[in-house]
C-alpha cells in the first residue's frame, strides 16, 4: 500500500477510536471522522462509502495483525515445540499493546462487547488449524489421548489467552508485554506438566 494511503487510513482508524471512546458508534457522523481526522470529506468517500465500511476495515487490520503475531513463534516451521519455546519469541501481547485502545473498548464498553466474540472466534480458528495437523507432528505425545476434542481443545486454549488479556487490560497494561509473554509461557509449561491441586473453600 502506498505510503500516503496507509497514513490515511491509520489517520481515519485514530480518529474512530478515539470516538468510540466518546460516544456509541450509532452518534458518530462521517463528519465528526473527518474532523477527528483532520482531513476533507472527499478523501473519506475516496476510501470508504458508510462509516461501517471504516470499522469493518480497522476489524479487520486487526484481526490480521493478530493472526501474524500468533503465527510468529512458528517462524517457518510448521510445528511448535513449546519445551524449546523462550518467551521473547511470543508476540502477541506486543500486538495487543500496540492496539491497546482498541482491546481497551472492546473490553470496557456494552456497544463494542460483540466484537470479544470476533477475537476469540480468531484465536479459536488458529488453535484449530494447529490441531488438525498434530496427528502428524513429530512432537506428539503418544500419553496425550488422541480421543481429544480439537473444538473443546481450540475454545480451551483461546479463551485462556484472551483471559490473560482482559485481565492485563482490566489492569490499565501495567504489565510489560515481555512480563505478560513470560507469564503465559509459565502458565503453559506448568499446566502440561502438574496435577490440579484442590481449591480451599
Amino acid at each position: 500500500m502506498d505510503r500516503r494511503i496507509r497514513k490515511t487510513k491509520q489517520a481515519f482508524h485514530q480518529a474512530l477510536l478515539q470516538l468510540l471512546e466518546q460516544k456509541d458508534f450509532r452518534a458518530i457522523t462521517i463528519t465528526d471522522i473527518v474532523a477527528a481526522a483532520d482531513v476533507n470529506r472527499g478523501t473519506f468517500y475516496k476510501h470508504y462509502i458508510y462509516k461501517e465500511d471504516l470499522l469493518d476495515e480497522l476489524i479487520e487490520y486487526v484481526l490480521e495483525d493478530l493472526t501474524d503475531s500468533y503465527m510468529e513463534p512458528y517462524g517457518e516451521n510448521d510445528f511448535l515445540d513449546v519445551s524449546e519455546l523462550v518467551s521473547s519469541a511470543i508476540t502477541i501481547f506486543d500486538h495487543v499493546a500496540a492496539h491497546r485502545s482498541f482491546y481497551r473498548l472492546i473490553i470496557h464498553s456494552h456497544s463494542m462487547a460483540g466484537f470479544q466474540q470476533k477475537i476469540c472466534s480468531q484465536l479459536q480458528q488458529l488453535c484449530l488449524q494447529g490441531m488438525q495437523q498434530i496427528s502428524s507432528s513429530p512432537y506428539t505425545d503418544a500419553r496425550q489421548p488422541s480421543s481429544i476434542d480439537p473444538e473443546l481443545f481450540s475454545s480451551y486454549q483461546a479463551y485462556a489467552i484472551w483471559g490473560l488479556i482482559m485481565n492485563w487490560a482490566q489492569h490499565e497494561f501495567e504489565a510489560s508485554p515481555d512480563h505478560m509473554a513470560e507469564q503465559l509461557l509459565m502458565i503453559v509449561n506448568y499446566s502440561a506438566g502438574r496435577v490440579s491441586p484442590k481449591p480451599s473453600c
